[in-house]
């Protein structure tokens, strides 16, 4: 079965107004979970939370597919209808049309509620006029019985064993049609949904719709009074069961004493003042000596099935009007008779246990959580009830048991705000710092960048000047940098690549240059040895090769230079000749001893050749 209450994740914007509302706390916050959850096992069915939604995200169970479903299956229809509706359609000028706006819907018979209150308010004047030391606690509010079911089962023997006007007006209608019959139960109250599923076969509810239920299938179906004929109650009709929406009208409706000082009855209504009735009547009936009539609701008039923003003491005035109206013609003879014939039918119910009470913390863990909500005092009691609870000891132990989290309380998300505050001004200052850093070090780049800019400018234009070829590779043998006579030297393809890209950047030297000379390159790369002046025949002429490391086992570089060249030609003549002439001297040095004179006149000789080289070289 679909859970009585819950709420829409698609609206529900996370306000906890719900969590603060809920009597029984019944409205579970974790960090786990996006949205409240509804925990349909601890829930009363009192619709506090339905109220209290601004967004309009909590819903509870539709009945109106269920009826239409009903309405389409064919068979007899009997509708009842809650004592409310005279507080509730005030915009119908006559009960008679509503009468008859309910039938046009598919419906055979319409019965007043009113009849069945008559009826059990008469077992509560025997009940409790004939006292033998034991009080109770009056059943007729289905979310009181929930309430006592679920959070004080120890007075679930104090609560009347006596069913509802709603259970007993569908007794009285099965044993008039026969229970064949489809029964559905039209009132203020959303907890009757949930009741009507715990009746009893003769007193069965096939559905139970909520007043504004009933508004959206009366719009549904367009139906309106002023299109209808008068209809009226199938009989019996109620008498002072018409009261029963006022919370003292069950006593009126069984005329059991309201005198101050000779009742024995304490009527409570609305949310605070159920609740502590119960509580009192747990701890001090003995003082009390009273029975209790309790409603959840500010009388049925202001049930949560009914239209929102209702006046609660203008539709009290309307209650009041309705029953004196119905009373002007009322056949008391006729009352009598149907009060005869059905109060024979017996009216006695149970209630069963469903202890929902949650275990309580220790003192130790209790503590802990106010602790580190902020409340050093362990004793202390008072709270700003932002939260729901009605002290701050209650939310820590809410929070304890699972059913809240520290982040709800406006204290503690008030002193993380300005932490937060305070943190994020810190890091905005950081922030502000380290854009000015940033800034700095930017300019600082681009002036590094525009240098290495002009650094490459400049060192190209050299390579460019220098004579010999020169060509500069990483570890692939890709081509980094070359200059024209390296291009020049590589051949026409070479030529060809330069003119889409330049300096044959990315080129592979390897489809370019004989494998002799990529060999060489190679070999630098992988053993970081220089080669220097390498004689290295490329096709055929002679060149002068140097192969030198720039970056290890990265990046080489090569100067070849063409040995056909005269101006090499003459240099290298003059190199190899000097280097020959630094050898001799070496030697010279080692056996000058021997040879004497010999050495001077050798050097001189030497340098004598080099000189007449040189000056040849000047012609």
């Amino acid at each position: 079965m679909e859970p009585l209450m819950k709420i829409d994740p698609e609206k529900c914007k996370v306000c906890y107004a719900c969590v603060r509302v809920c009597p029984v706390k019944a409205i579970q916050v974790k960090e786990s979970q996006e949205i409240p959850l509804i925990l349909p096992e601890r829930c009363i069915g009192c619709g506090s939370c339905l109220e209290s939604c601004f967004p309009g995200a909590i819903v509870y169970r539709d009945s109106m597919a269920q009826v239409k479903d009903i309405i389409r299956s064919g068979g007899t229809l009997v509708a009842v209808t809650a004592p409310s509706i005279s507080g509730e359609f005030e915009d119908i000028t006559d009960y008679r049309k509503f009468v008859r706006m309910i039938k046009e819907l598919g419906f055979a018979y319409v019965h007043e509620a009113a009849f069945g209150v008559d009826l059990v308010a008469h077992e509560y004047a025997k009940l409790f006029g004939n006292f033998k030391g034991k009080y109770y606690i009056a059943s007729c509010c289905p979310v009181v019985v929930s309430y006592v079911e679920k959070y004080s089962p120890d007075l679930l023997s104090n609560l009347a064993p006596l069913q509802s006007p709603m259970a007993v007006t569908a007794k009285v209608v099965r044993k008039k049609y026969g229970n064949h019959i489809k029964v559905v139960y039209i009132g203020p109250c959303i907890a009757n949904k949930d009741e009507a599923l715990r009746a009893e076969p003769d007193a069965a509810i096939d559905a139970v719709l909520t007043f504004v239920e009933l508004r959206k299938l009366f719009e549904e179906f367009s139906i309106s009074e002023s299109k209808l004929e008068y209809a009226d109650f199938n009989l019996p009709h109620g008498n002072k069961g018409s009261l029963f929406p006022i919370s003292n009208g069950l006593l009126q409706a069984g005329n059991i004493p309201e005198d101050l000082m000779t009742g024995k009855v304490i009527t409570a209504d609305g949310k605070e003042n159920m609740i502590r009735a119960v509580k009192e009547f747990d701890k001090g009936i003995a003082d009390i000596h009273a029975h209790f009539n309790l409603f959840f609701c500010e009388g049925c008039i202001m049930g949560p099935g009914t239209s929102k923003n209702g006046n609660k003491f203008r539709r009290h005035s309307l209650v009041v009007e309705y029953a004196l109206k119905r009373k002007k013609k009322f056949d008391f003879t006729a009352w009598d008779e149907a009060f005869k014939e059905y109060s024979e039918l017996g009216f006695g119910r149970g209630f069963s246990p469903d202890d929902n009470r949650l275990k309580e913390p220790s003192e130790e863990v209790v503590f802990q959580i106010m602790k580190d909500l902020g409340i050093d005092n362990p004793d202390e009691e008072a709270g700003c009830t932002a939260c729901g609870y009605p002290s701050c000891r209650e939310f820590a132990i809410a929070v304890a048991q699972g059913l809240a989290i520290p982040d709800m309380c406006s204290s503690l998300a008030q002193r993380n705000r300005q932490n937060y505050i305070r943190t994020l001004k810190i890091t905005n200052e950081q922030l502000v710092q380290t854009q000015e850093a940033l800034r700095e070090s930017e300019k600082r780049a681009r002036e590094e960048q525009e240098t290495a800019h002009e650094a490459t400018a400049i060192i190209t234009a050299m390579l460019q000047k220098i004579p010999s070829s020169l060509v500069v590779v990483d570890k692939n043998l890709r081509i980094l940098q070359s200059n024209q006579s390296f291009i020049d030297l590589a051949g026409e393809e070479a030529r060809e690549i330069n003119l889409v890209i330049p300096g044959l950047t990315g080129a592979d030297l390897k489809s370019l240059m004989p494998h002799v000379f990529s060999n060489m390159l190679s070999f630098v790369l992988s053993s970081a040895e220089d080669i220097v002046n390498r004689d290295l025949n490329i096709g055929n002429k002679l060149f002068n090769v140097s192969v030198f490391t720039i970056r290890k086992n990265e990046i080489v570089g090569a100067l070849v230079r063409d040995m056909s060249d005269p101006a090499v030609q003459k240099e290298e003549v003059v190199k190899r000749v000097t280097e020959v002439i630094d050898k001799n001297l070496e030697l010279v040095q080692k056996i000058g001893f021997i040879l004497g004179e010999g050495a001077s006149e050798t050097e001189k000789m030497l340098n004598s050749i080099i000189e007449t080289y040189k000056s040849s070289r000047k012609k």
